[in-house]
């Protein structure tokens, strides 16, 4: 429990044409031979994404990417997969060989960085190489630039500070699960099914995420089947707040007293990346669903189905159910979005613990943009079981308010 996720670390991603060095860089920054570094073009075929610590900041995720302007047979496919991946990005590195920069192709990629809101930095690599009078010629034209060589250690690590003060000025910052919600010593119960789709002998991501953050922030937590939920009720003085799987909504509403708040581990995880407020407008998208009306159910991980899966089989049985219409649902796994969004009447979204909060984030904007409502599986589900106002309280109490 004390690896930080992938999904709960920034991304810094490192791009460039073939052959600047992009994967000697990235070798580098990480300090291991990783990604295969060779002459030929087009070496680097699918992203690289690897953990690591970035000291003093802390953990972060290093990606590197298939060359710009990769001429090889696969490559305009490669360079979708490179394109796709600003979608995940929290900061950029623009590798470019300094003995053969191509300015045209640095500022067709910064239009790319400023369509996803992505800040950049500018490296030149193989610095070693140019004469000095070149080299100070073009440190004059971008003084923000980082001049690196793998030869030169100093300058790597300069660049890994630079990677480090950009990284703690970003705007985006993940807020806690649980812990500037509730006061440190209060209790929690969790309460988590064990049907065919959990996985045998582990929890699932966010609920390891939770109770680690539980015991980072002094909240006692009880872990608890939904079998067990009365009794641990009766044995507890005093209950803060249950959090359940959303998919066992209606039954966990029916045992806890109304006094007690509840919510779902995908709720606070929306509240957490996204943006809740809207998410729970999406949901209300229900009532005006036309006849025939297409819903799209987006999962952010390929991960194997059963007869009980909640996006597949669950959620849209119940949509059904309580608009009364006949609904075409597509089913759509991964990193990336699908480019005919305008094609649906509304998304439905898993709780994204496989993705960071700059995935969650582009994917809202794109729906916001298209002007597709959206909304995720617990948000849903506390809707179809007519409880979200209650599940939705523990996030307003510390302003004030209350959802409708």
């Amino acid at each position: 429990m004390q690896k930080t996720p992938i999904s709960s670390r920034l991304h810094v991603g490192i791009f460039g044409k073939t052959n600047s060095g992009k994967s000697s860089l990235f070798n580098a920054i990480f300090g291991q031979d990783i990604a295969i570094v060779s002459r030929h073009k087009g070496t680097t075929t699918d992203p690289i994404i690897k953990a690591m610590e970035l000291n003093p900041f802390g953990p972060i995720a290093l990606i590197d990417t298939a060359g710009l302007g990769d001429d090889t047979i696969i490559g305009s496919s490669r360079i979708r997969k490179t394109i796709g991946i600003l979608s995940r990005i929290d900061l950029a590195i623009y590798a470019a060989d300094i003995s053969d920069f191509d300015k045209g192709a640095y500022l067709r990629m910064l239009k790319e960085f400023k369509k996803y809101k992505i800040d950049h930095i500018l490296v030149f690599t193989k610095s070693d190489l140019c004469p000095r009078e070149e080299r100070q010629g073009i440190q004059d034209l971008y003084e923000d630039a980082i001049f690196t060589s793998v030869k030169q250690p100093a300058s790597i690590e300069g660049l890994k500070e630079e990677i480090g003060k950009k990284l703690e000025n970003l705007e985006i910052k993940d807020l806690p699960i649980i812990g500037d919600l509730l006061d440190q010593s209060s209790t929690v119960i969790m309460v988590v099914p064990l049907d065919e789709a959990a996985p045998k002998g582990r929890l699932i991501l966010p609920q390891v995420q939770f109770i680690r953050e539980c015991l980072d922030y002094e909240i006692n937590c009880l872990v608890v089947r939904e079998t067990q939920l009365e009794g641990a009720i009766k044995d507890l003085n005093k209950i803060d707040l249950v959090v359940t799987d959303s998919q066992i909504f209606g039954e966990v509403d029916r045992i806890l007293p109304r006094e007690i708040p509840l919510t779902s581990f995908s709720m606070l995880l929306a509240r957490q990346k996204g943006d809740l407020d809207k998410l729970i407008e999406g949901a209300s998208y229900l009532e005006t669903l036309p006849q025939g009306a297409k819903v799209l159910m987006a999962e952010g991980c390929s991960h194997s189905h059963t007869h009980e899966d909640i996006g597949r089989v669950k959620i849209p049985n119940l949509i059904k159910e309580y608009t009364g219409k006949n609904l075409e649902f597509d089913f759509y796994s991964g990193h990336d979005f699908p480019s005919n969004l305008k094609d649906y009447d509304l998304i439905v979204h898993c709780g994204g613990c496989m993705l960071n909060k700059k995935a969650i984030l582009t994917r809202l904007s794109i729906c916001e943009e298209v002007g597709v409502p959206v909304t995720n599986y617990g948000v849903i589900l506390a809707y179809l079981n007519g409880i979200l106002p209650r599940c939705s309280q523990i996030f307003k109490q510390d302003r004030g308010l209350a959802y409708d």
